[in-house]
């Protein structure tokens, strides 16, 4: 199986949301598309989460963008506003 990207994610969620919303589907199908879809928007979050705290490490120094590299969990929060 390939890698799995945001992109791929996200374009398996949708094609997921339309089966489940055309009602065709069994019960039992529509349980397991349901169950892949709630896996995906997970991983989907996790995939954003990462790259918004990526962006958020950019900071503006003596007027060039430097990035730091992501070492920390969202729960990690630091001031970049430098006061």
């Amino acid at each position: 199986m390939a890698k799995k990207t945001f992109e791929s994610a996200l374009g398996r969620l949708e094609k997921i949301t339309e089966d489940l919303e055309d009602g065709e589907l069994s019960l039992e199908n529509s349980l397991k598309k349901f169950d892949e879809g709630i896996k995906l928007a997970g991983y989907c979050n996790e995939q954003l989460t990462e790259a918004r705290a990526k962006v958020e490490l950019l900071l503006e120094k003596e007027g060039k963008i430097e990035a730091i590299p992501f070492e920390g969990s969202d729960s990690e929060h630091r001031d970049l506003s430098g006061e």
